[in-house]
């Protein structure tokens, strides 16, 4: 799994941002903080009653696609994955100018996304980082601390800000070191050297001295670590990167699950206890051994063990659903009739990768819940972390002599036990560059329907 990165603005969209927010303004209302006397207090949902912030960037690119204009209206995360990204460069906004975009679109609420760990991407074939394993004084001055300062700034503090810290990058050090075929010398490196943890505890030590601003840390997804001893490695290390650097687990208000991933929410027609055949459906191709098949189910236990370890009771989940929807024509609308575990849950469920690790610009996915506050019990929020549209990496080719991911190379057959293919959408451009033919795709596949 990737995470994506914010891609460059076309020079004729930064000269619609202001129009678009003055649009969004008009949509959403006029009331907000700016209004408000005082700054409001510390809650618990910091999406409940929440008008979440339109990111104009990205709304410019969905408005532009044929259809787009019916989901350009929806919140996204800003990602900051580089040094960068906090002044902003070359036509693309920087922190303290999407804040203030979000003060004129009378937004309650902020999210951010921080992306820019040493050897971050340890678990990629060619890892899109910025910073080497050696560069972690860097991270804490250059990048955690500078954005910290903005976000302390008295002018945004009526907005609720949402910071998602470092996707991917504790899940990384599960399920891609020790003795797992999927191991890397880097990742290997970096829990070590416990890189990642004090990376995370110092962010999480900083932000913690914001009284407006609400960490999330990343718990992957079921199809990532579901399995017992991945997800109780998983709840360790969050427990220890959250009592690191400074940092103590009261700094965490909550978890963002299926960042920039394609999982469903619920599988309907078929359930982990299911019996085919005198087979088990946990036994399949596709679950193998999992005990979940789906988000809910697992973010729900997962929090149980949080909690569990000492986070916060009132410790809530997210979920992202900006690209987990699996509409159009290849959804099932009902299980199969069959004798044999394998077809019966591969033709019943509606999660169609061909393996449930595969992340990169997944062919036949579609926009999944739109964002929505409170969508069910334990659920804080359905949320677009990922903003739709923005590719996951490019198509290569390992001869090209340039950076090559082969879970973005529709042609490639990973080493596996049977030779599921990597459902890569082809053509497709760097990691957080707009990508209209995914964008267009996940527009016509969306469930629930536009």
């Amino acid at each position: 799994m990737t995470m994506p990165r914010r891609g460059r603005a076309p020079a004729p969209v930064r000269s619609v941002l202001a129009a678009l927010s003055l649009l969004v303004v008009g949509v959403l209302g006029s009331a907000g903080p700016a209004d408000a006397a005082e700054p409001p207090h510390r809650v618990d949902n910091p999406y409940v009653g929440a008008r979440v912030y339109v990111n104009p960037e990205w709304a410019a690119r969905a408005a532009a696609e044929p259809g787009g204009a019916a989901v350009a209206g929806q919140p996204t995360a800003v990602w900051l994955d580089r040094i960068a990204r906090i002044e902003g460069k070359d036509g693309v906004l920087g922190l303290r100018e999407h804040l203030d975009a979000a003060l004129a679109q009378r937004a309650d609420l902020v999210q951010v996304t921080l992306y820019d760990l040493p050897a971050r991407d340890c678990g990629r074939r060619a890892p899109q980082g910025e910073l080497s394993i050696d560069d972690l004084t860097r991270y804490r001055t250059e990048f955690i601390d500078p954005i910290v300062e903005i976000l302390a700034a008295p002018r945004y503090a009526d907005l609720r800000i949402v910071a998602f810290v470092e996707p991917n990058s504790l899940p990384n050090l599960v399920v891609n070191t020790g003795n797992r075929y999927t191991a890397t010398p880097a990742c290997d490196e970096v829990l070590a050297r416990g890189t990642y943890l004090d990376g995370i505890g110092y962010a999480l030590s900083r932000l913690g001295t914001v009284p407006n601003v609400y960490p999330y840390l990343d718990i992957s997804h079921h199809g990532e670590v579901g399995w017992p001893e991945d997800s109780a490695a998983l709840t360790a290390l969050l427990r220890q990167a959250a009592t690191t650097a400074g940092s103590t687990l009261a700094n965490v208000h909550g978890f963002v699950a299926n960042t920039a991933n394609y999982s469903v929410l619920r599988e309907e027609y078929f359930r982990i206890d299911d019996v085919i055949g005198g087979q088990p459906v946990y036994q399949s191709r596709w679950v193998d051994w999992n005990p979940f098949v789906d988000e809910v189910p697992y973010v729900r236990h997962l929090l149980t063990q949080l909690t569990g370890v000492g986070f916060a009771p009132t410790a809530g989940v997210v979920v992202d659903t900006s690209r987990n929807g699996w509409g159009g024509p290849n959804r099932p609308t009902g299980p199969v009739t069959t004798s044999d575990v394998n077809r019966y849950v591969d033709g019943s469920r509606i999660d169609r990768r061909a393996f449930v690790q595969n992340w990169c610009n997944q062919a036949g996915a579609g926009l999944g819940h739109r964002p929505a506050a409170e969508p069910e019990p334990g659920i804080d929020a359905y949320v677009w972390v990922k903003p739709p549209g923005e590719s996951d990496g490019a198509t290569g080719s390992p001869n090209t002599g340039r950076p090559y991911e082969p879970l973005c190379d529709p042609h490639y057959v990973p080493p596996r036990s049977s030779p599921y293919d990597t459902g890569a959408m082809p053509a497709a451009p760097p990691i957080g560059e707009w990508f209209p033919a995914h964008f267009r795709q996940l527009l016509t596949n969306a469930w629930p329907p536009v």
